[in-house]
């Protein structure tokens, strides 16, 4: 097999918007990669958030919120497809040993080398009641592409990509995530100048 043949699996990568990138949804977005295969991708933005907060979010679903830490923070617009719909973008639980371990949530994708992803209603309860994951991402919405249409999309220089860092979908502030993700790569912004030569 030609080694040119094989795609490339962008799991637990960052896709970072290129400014010549101009839909309203994806404009200096950062894409948190939880699948990719030859059958197409998906995704969440992490640094588009909407008008609601978690507070609010969970008021419309009739629990209360005893975690303290979460109460301010928004909830992200993930994508858009199935915007209705709830995302939780989290670390993964461990075991005492340290170890990953099973999700003790109904519907999780545990992304390889990565985070965790859960959809189900039950993570929400956890976050209620003060348990739960520590850190967590919520979204509305999620991103996705079909097969070969991100391959696409890269050969057209929509995207970077890049590793993901965990620590950049949690603790960096939202206004600085892209710019962040740009510095992964050793990159800043006035470097993508769409008037600037090509080598």
């Amino acid at each position: 097999m030609i080694a040119d043949s094989v795609p490339t699996n962008l799991t637990n990568h960052f896709l970072i918007a290129m400014p010549s990138v101009q839909d309203e949804m994806f404009a200096h977005s950062v894409v948190y990669l939880c699948e990719h295969s030859r059958h197409g991708a998906m995704g969440l933005v992490i640094n588009k958030p909407c008008d609601l907060s978690i507070k609010h979010l969970f008021e419309q679903v009739q629990l209360p919120l005893l975690r303290s830490d979460l109460v301010s923070s928004p909830v992200f617009v993930g994508g858009p497809v199935q915007i209705e719909r709830g995302f939780v973008l989290h670390e993964p639980l461990f075991d005492l040993d340290d170890k990953p371990s099973e999700s003790v949530f109904t519907s999780t994708l545990s992304v390889p080398g990565g985070l965790d992803m859960t959809t189900s209603k039950d993570i929400l309860e956890a976050l209620s009641t003060g348990s739960g994951p520590k850190k967590v991402l919520i979204s509305l919405g999620y991103s996705a592409w079909g097969e070969g249409q991100l391959e696409s999309e890269l050969s057209e220089n929509s995207w970077l990509t890049v590793v993901a860092d965990r620590r950049l979908v949690f603790d960096t502030p939202v206004p600085l995530r892209w710019d962040a993700a740009l510095q992964l790569l050793g990159l800043q912004a006035w470097m993508l100048s769409p008037d600037s030569g090509h080598a």
